[in-house]
């Protein structure tokens, strides 16, 4: 089990997805998420297919978050062009955790 840390405090459990058929399957088919799951690397996500809305952050390649929002089932995201890792949550957890623009990101295992 992995742990998110947020300005180096654990904040939840997250899951580390690298793998493209992972990355691909992300939340799909699931009623919810105890916790966060980190997509790496990706630019972008879909909510297509999803069964609740997400609350999406974008990192930088040094894991500083660049941008959050909140995706509602069947939207395609934008594509961050500075984006190297997107995390994603049920809605409203990111706001719990403190993930807000410019706060650094870890994982520990």
């Amino acid at each position: 089990m992995a742990w998110l840390l947020v300005e180096d405090r654990v904040v939840a459990s997250v899951e580390v997805v690298n793998t493209r058929g992972a990355r691909r399957r992300g939340l799909l088919g699931r009623e919810g998420i105890d916790g966060a799951m980190l997509l790496s690397p990706a630019r972008s996500v879909h909510t297509v297919g999803m069964r609740f809305m997400i609350d999406v952050a974008h990192l930088d390649s040094d894991m500083c978050v660049l941008a959050v929002t909140t995706m509602k089932p069947g939207r395609v995201g934008r594509i961050g062009w500075r984006t190297r890792h997107v995390l994603e949550a049920e809605a409203g957890s990111l706001q719990r955790f403190g993930v807000t623009p410019g706060v650094q990101i870890g994982v520990r295992s």
